[in-house]
């Protein structure tokens, strides 16, 4: 079973940036895919970007394209999210997500095709 923790959440200006990490164990890392969602208030949680186990695939939402990267160090056990150019509209709770693939390369962007997610780290871009 396979345990995450976010963090680096916190409050920013529009316009600046931040990076999520999410630490992994109980499993090992470098055979897992991972995710990262968010969640804004009153809203259902949405995809955000995704990796493959090998970390040579990645995917990301049409809303965070060109100003988020997503990354992997799997002698670390961890996935980061680079935010860069914040929004307002990026607020939310960030959540890390992570399953085991099909294979190193498979990538995942569904909410249901993830069966372990972290506590969430909040983000709060103010205008």
């Amino acid at each position: 079973q396979v345990q995450l923790v976010e963090s680096g959440g916190g409050l920013v200006q529009a316009g600046g940036s931040l990076r999520l990490s999410c630490v992994a164990s109980g499993r090992t890392f470098s055979s897992i895919a991972m995710g990262w969602f968010r969640q804004a208030p009153g809203k259902e949680r949405d995809f955000v970007s995704a990796i493959s186990a090998s970390g040579v695939l990645k995917y990301y939402a049409d809303s965070v394209k060109g100003r988020f990267t997503i990354s992997r160090d799997n002698a670390k056990n961890t996935v980061y999210l680079q935010m860069n150019s914040l929004k307002p509209e990026d607020t939310a709770v960030y959540y890390c997500s992570a399953t085991v693939p099909l294979t190193r390369g498979s990538i995942y962007v569904r909410e249901s095709e993830y069966d372990t997610w972290g506590q969430g780290t909040q983000v709060t871009v103010s205008s």
